[in-house]
């Protein structure tokens, strides 16, 4: 890594020394600075899941007691919602690609960008300070009373997030006017690559909704050091209004975690088409779509916590209407691919992987919204197995078929497409084995949180503590042979994809001011050689 296939001056030794990444206003550097931060993040909360499934071999104690339990699934929750998946796209690829894609030198405010992370990382910081105390053990929904009386060190993990906030918030803000001020002569709205449009529909869920989170936070701990009733029953609080302001934003980061994932499926399937994508528009306007009911939708959280009849019917009509949107992607995906000359490359191997579990974690989201369902399934591993079909399945994926996609562009050489097959196969059968299961056992009945379980679950959790193993296996082959290959894979040259989109006419890696000739867009649609 270091050298461009054409031998030139690029953006890696530009400036050279850890001062120089430290201090650095480039969005390309900034962008490896979040992937590398992410990815050590997500490196920690699959070690805390791990130890989580090795509990459960058995139902009663295999490594670890109850607490220590609680405090290892707080951990893994928090470390993978609030560090990982929230900032992954957005802040990584999002920050790499998107003034590339407009045929900009960087984003709207550089000095914000670098800001940005570095209050990400003292949110972080804080966070996992709580480590070195009494740790938190109140799940990473941090649900009062519990987090306001527990004699753990929440408060800590609490903070954390609400920090780690901001850096969304500003990131979110910057995009906005990236996109609206800085886009090069001729990429009109309607030429945008669907990519942005997914970020851009991002952001302002980020800047909207992320405020609400904060504010609840900062509540709860108001709450738990002043005394002061606002969530406690005990101190005269409503611990269901806390229900309402948490889920109030977090179903809306639902979608800040998958709307992205959404928009890199969108760029990876025209290219290994070969075509050009069926249904722009579409896709465009179903990402503000999905954006809008977001908004209306936190109350199917919350069918069993006490709220009306009518509040329950409402909340799961609306939810269902999330299938148009969503839908509307899917098959203008499944559209773009119809006699197209597909190309099974690694990226387009993520792509069919993130079809598959995103379609099971969405149909089976219209069972979570369907009351009558959602009553016998609330708080049982059937919602634990939708959630991480969404999230991991669908996020997760996007995210490794982002980073193989982008990889030539961002250090000049190729990975290893054979290692990048084993990986994604150990990965796809890993997750499977890991989560199905849990779609069972939590049908019959086995409640998410438990520490034990009755012995009938016992064989459907090996299976699973198994999988986990195997998903384990294909996640560390892959860091491992992206680390070899980002520094010895052969040369990509500047565009291996035979991509239309302007991040693919720089060179890779690209210079530091991202193009050698201000871009000009002049044709659309992109059209692909097959």
């Amino acid at each position: 890594m270091g050298h461009s296939a054409t031998g030139g001056h690029n953006y890696i030794n530009h400036e050279k020394g850890l001062w120089s990444w430290l201090s650095t206003l480039d969005h390309k550097r900034i962008g490896l600075m979040y992937l590398f931060s992410v990815l050590t993040f997500f490196l920690m909360g699959g070690f805390f899941a791990t130890l989580l499934r090795i509990e459960h071999l058995t139902g009663g104690q295999t490594i670890m007691d109850a607490n220590t339990y609680n405090r290892v699934f707080t951990y893994h929750g928090a470390v993978m919602v609030f560090l990982v998946i929230i900032p992954a796209i957005p802040g990584a690829l999002g920050n790499f690609v998107l003034p590339m894609m407009l045929g900009a030198k960087d984003v709207a405010f550089p000095r914000l960008n670098l800001a940005s992370y570095y209050i990400f990382m003292a949110g972080a910081a804080i966070a996992l300070s709580a480590l070195l105390f009494r740790g938190a053990d109140s799940g990473w929904t941090f649900y009062t009373p519990y987090s306001t009386s527990t004699n753990t060190t929440v408060i800590l993990f609490v903070l954390g997030a609400f920090v780690a906030g901001f850096a969304s918030i500003l990131t979110g803000l910057n995009f906005i006017i990236t996109v609206h001020k800085l886009r090069a002569e001729g990429l009109t709205w309607s030429r945008l690559p669907l990519f942005i449009w997914a970020v851009y529909a991002t952001s302002i869920v980020q800047v909207l909704a992320t405020p609400v989170l904060a504010i609840t936070l900062l509540l709860l701990i108001f709450e738990r050091v002043a005394q002061i009733g606002i969530f406690d029953p005990a101190l005269g609080g409503d611990a269901v209004l806390f229900q309402h302001f948490f889920w109030f934003y977090s179903h809306p980061a639902v979608y800040i975690m998958i709307l992205p994932a959404m928009g890199v499926i969108s760029e990876l399937i025209p290219v290994f088409s070969r075509k050009p994508i069926f249904g722009y528009k579409a896709i465009a306007l179903s990402s503000f779509g999905i954006a809008l009911v977001a908004f209306v939708v936190w109350g199917h959280h919350m069918f069993v916590s006490g709220q009306s009849e009518f509040a329950n019917f409402l909340f799961s009509i609306i939810t269902m209407l999330v299938a148009v949107p969503t839908g509307v992607k899917v098959f203008s995906w499944i559209g773009t691919m119809y006699k197209g000359a597909i190309r099974f490359n690694a990226p387009m191997l993520y792509a069919f992987g993130f079809l598959e579990m995103f379609t099971i974690g969405g149909l089976t989201g219209v069972f979570c919204a369907t009351l009558a369902v959602d009553v016998h399934i609330t708080d049982t591993y059937f919602v634990v197995a939708h959630f991480h079909y969404v999230m991991v399945g669908g996020a997760i994926m996007a995210l490794l078929g982002g980073i193989h996609y982008w990889f030539p562009k961002m250090t000049g050489r190729m990975y290893s497409e054979a290692s990048a097959k084993i990986a994604f196969w150990l990965v796809l059968v890993g997750f499977n084995l890991t989560f199905f299961p849990q779609f069972i056992v939590g049908s019959q009945g086995m409640p998410r949180r438990y520490w034990s379980y009755l012995p009938e679950f016992t064989r459907l959790n090996q299976m699973s503590t198994v999988g986990s193993w195997v998903l384990a296996l294909g996640l560390v082959w892959t860091a491992v042979y992206l680390w070899r290959d980002m520094r010895k894979g052969k040369p990509a040259g500047d565009n291996p994809w035979e991509a239309q989109t302007l991040e693919w006419q720089s060179p890779s890696p690209p210079p530091h001011d991202n193009f050698i000739k201000v871009p000009v867009v002049t044709d659309w649609p992109y059209e692909y050689r097959s």
